[in-house]
Formats: C-alpha cells, structure tokens, sequence
C-alpha cells in the first residue's frame, strides 16, 4: 500500500482560500466599524437636538435668543463662554438661554467631526427625501434643532449631497413658539 500525502499544489490552494477567508472577515469588521462608528454619531446627534429642545422649551422666553445659533465647529472650534454659565448660579432667562447655546457648541465641537448646528423656522424640513440645512423661515413655521456633522462614505469620499454640502443627520421640531 502506498500512502498519500498532500501535494504541494493542494496545500497552496487551501491556503489561497484561507487567506481570501481571512481577508473576506477583515473587510466584514471594517464594515462593522464604520456602522458602528456611524450610529455612535448619529446618537450623539441625536442627544444633542433633544437636550437642547429641552431646555428651549423650559425657557420659552428666550425662544428669539435660541433662534440665532448657527454654529459651524469648522468655522469655529472653540467657542467663546458667555459671561454666566448658570452651574449651580442664579441666572436669569437670557443668561440661562446663552449658557445653553455653549454648551450645545461645546458638545458639537467636542462630539461631531466638524459638526453643525442649527435653530430656526422650518415649515418643509426635507426635500427630496433629504433633510437640509435651509430653513423656510415663517412666523408660522414650527421652531426646529437641526444637528449634523462632516461624514464620509466607505470608499473614503465626503458624504454630501447632491449640492455638495454635508446634510443634516437630526432634524428635531421643539414646536412654534409662544
């Protein structure tokens, strides 16, 4: 009886479809990565627009100060502190309303690559089926938080849209003022 071994081709063959298994589970945890990397922001995001619907709403005075946050972590990566930033000290409405701007700036710049975020009047939040950063204004239009950052797709390319601006990832109406 003759005994069979391998041969050297039948080993370079399962080795080539190990190494393409291999390489096939790498590629998978990269893609696993990037979801994961993508739903942290987008929940980071999202904190974002409720906590800060959350103290406009407590503060409904102040609605026309809250209304002017435009904030671009790009155009401005550390912002300036207001004179009173209401931890544990007695402010009133306004002070408080500037204290929640920074810190909605604070979390922006800190958490969101390049991020964004805006408050304003908007009757028609997407278009195309796509949120936007343009706001339809309107004394009757509902006050909404819109929060996004700089993304990018897997091939490393900038996510944009078909404008060639980073779009929105959270749109939260906080309602229409009073």
């Amino acid at each position: 009886m003759r005994a069979r071994g391998s041969t050297l081709l039948e080993i370079l063959i399962a080795v080539l479809v190990l190494a393409l298994g291999v390489i096939g589970g790498v590629g998978l945890q990269l893609g696993a990565l990037r979801a994961r990397h993508q739903a942290v922001l987008l929940s980071q995001a999202t904190q974002l627009a409720v906590s800060l619907a959350e103290r406009m709403r407590a503060n409904p005075a102040q609605f026309s100060t809250y209304l002017t946050l435009n904030y671009d972590a790009l155009a401005e990566p550390s912002p300036a502190a207001p004179s009173a930033l209401c931890h544990g000290d007695a402010c009133d409405a306004a002070q408080l309303a500037f204290a929640d701007l920074y810190d909605a700036k604070v979390q922006t710049s800190q958490n969101l690559p390049g991020g964004r975020v805006l408050v304003c009047r908007d009757a028609g939040l997407w278009s195309g089926g796509k949120l936007r950063w343009d706001c339809s204004g309107g004394a009757a239009a509902p006050v909404v938080v819109k929060v996004g950052w700089r993304g990018k797709r897997p091939d490393g390319t900038a996510s944009v849209d078909a404008e060639g601006a980073h779009p929105p990832g959270v749109a939260m109406v906080v309602g229409r003022s009073p």
